[in-house]
C-alpha cells in the first residue's frame, strides 16, 4: 500500500480533512468487501456467536418479521469489520504517522500487527471466558426467588455480544498506546509505576463507562485483565526505554 506523504504540522485544515476522508474511504471499502463475504457465512457466524447462550439452554426467538434479515445483515457487517480490521488499523495509524518525527515512524509498522493481535486477543478473551460467566450471572440470578421463563431475542443478544466484544477489544489496546508513548519519550515506565493507584482508579472508572452491563461481576472481569495489561506495559516499558536510550546514545 502506498504510504501517504508527510503532512506538515502547519497543513491547512481542509488538507487535514481531506486526509481524514481518505482514511474513512479506505476503511469503508475494506468493510464493504468484508461484508460481502460475511453475508455468505453469516448464518454459521451467528450460530458460533450464539453458542454461549445456547449451551445454557436458552432458546433465541424473533419478535418481528424484519428481525431475522436485520440480524443477518448486522452479522455480515461485523464479519466485514473483522476481515477489514488490519486495513482499518493501518489507515488510522497512517493518518497519525505523518505527525511524528522521521525517526519515530518506523515503530508504527510494529504497532499495526500488535494492535490487530491484541484486538483479536481481547475479543477471544471476552468470548471464551467472560461472556459465559457473565451470561450465567445475568440470566439466572434471582430466578430462584421468582420462577420465570428466560426468552432472549436474536437481535438483543447480537447487540449485547457485539458491545461486549468491542469493549474488550478496545481495552486490550492499552499496551500498544503506553509502549508507543514510552518509546517516543512522552511517558516513562518509572512514572507509570509511581502512578499505579491512579491508573487502577482510572481503569475502574473507564470500565464502568464502557462496560456493556451495569453489574459488578462483568465489570470486575474487565478491570482485572486491564490492570494486568497495565502492569505488563510497565515491565515491557523498561525494555523499550533501554532501547531508546541506546538509540539516543548511538
Amino acid at each position: 500500500m502506498r504510504r501517504r506523504k508527510r503532512v506538515d504540522e502547519n497543513m491547512p485544515l481542509m488538507e487535514h480533512i481531506s486526509a481524514l476522508r481518505k482514511v474513512f474511504l479506505f476503511a469503508a471499502y475494506g468493510i464493504i468487501l468484508g461484508t460481502v463475504v460475511g453475508w455468505i457465512y453469516s448464518d454459521q457466524v451467528y450460530a458460533f456467536l450464539a453458542n454461549p447462550v445456547i449451551q445454557l439452554g436458552i432458546e433465541l426467538i424473533t419478535t418481528t418479521p424484519m428481525e431475522p434479515i436485520m440480524v443477518k445483515l448486522k452479522v455480515s457487517i461485523v464479519v466485514g469489520v473483522v476481515i477489514a480490521l488490519p486495513i482499518i488499523i493501518w489507515q488510522i495509524w497512517s493518518f497519525i504517522l505523518p505527525a511524528l518525527k522521521q525517526n519515530e515512524k518506523k515503530y508504527l509498522y510494529m504497532i499495526v500487527p500488535s494492535s490487530v493481535i491484541l484486538m483479536l486477543g481481547g475479543i477471544a478473551f471476552a468470548f471464551f471466558f467472560v461472556i459465559p460467566i457473565g451470561l450465567k450471572f445475568l440470566l439466572f440470578t434471582g430466578q430462584a426467588v421468582v420462577a420465570s421463563t428466560t426468552l432472549v431475542t436474536k437481535a438483543s443478544y447480537l447487540s449485547f455480544i457485539i458491545r461486549f466484544l468491542l469493549s474488550f477489544g478496545l481495552i486490550f489496546q492499552l499496551p500498544v498506546i503506553l509502549l508507543l508513548l514510552i518509546r517516543i519519550g512522552i511517558l516513562s515506565p518509572d512514572s507509570l509505576a509511581r502512578k499505579r493507584k491512579y491508573a487502577f482508579f482510572g481503569i475502574v472508572v473507564v470500565t464502568m463507562l464502557i462496560s456493556p452491563t451495569p453489574e459488578l461481576v462483568t465489570q470486575g472481569l474487565m478491570v482485572l485483565p486491564t490492570y494486568m495489561l497495565y502492569e505488563a506495559s510497565i515491565w515491557l516499558g523498561y525494555i523499550v526505554a533501554r532501547k531508546r536510550e541506546k538509540a539516543l546514545e548511538g
